[in-house]
């Protein structure tokens, strides 16, 4: 690994650590009652701050390499991954491939979560053996 990978890799550090201090801090102040308000409000602004930084980079708003990896795979990474995913989604929307857009949806929705489920019924039956 070459000197300017090293950098990219600590930016990456740093903006991870703050990324996720901000999601521990946000969802814990937000999270009450019996639904999960606190990660509801990191995955929306997550989501909304990344689309906008991304879409507004195309736009003429130069953003470095340095600075794009330690703002989308540091910070935005750390904060949610869920603001991956909707970047991924709607630029998939916005080249017009609609087909791989809903697919990245129904994937990254419905089986994640039926890979959750296993994993939980998976945990529980290990929890009685």
């Amino acid at each position: 690994m070459d000197e300017a990978q090293l950098g990219l890799v600590a930016l990456v550090a740093v903006g991870g650590a703050l990324g996720s201090v901000t999601r521990y801090l946000i969802s814990g102040a937000l999270t009450r009652g019996d639904f999960p308000w606190g990660t509801f409000a990191v995955n929306f602004t997550g989501t909304f701050l990344l689309v906008l930084v991304f879409f507004a980079s195309q736009q003429g708003v130069l953003i470095g390499a340095p600075e794009r990896t330690f703002l989308f795979v540091g910070i935005f990474g750390g904060y949610t991954t869920f603001s991956t995913f909707g970047l991924e989604t709607i630029s998939l929307f916005s080249e017009g491939r609609v087909a791989w857009a809903v697919e990245n949806i129904m994937l990254n929705s419905g089986l994640c979560l039926v890979g959750a489920w296993v994993g939980m019924m998976l945990g529980l039956l290990l929890t009685r053996v």
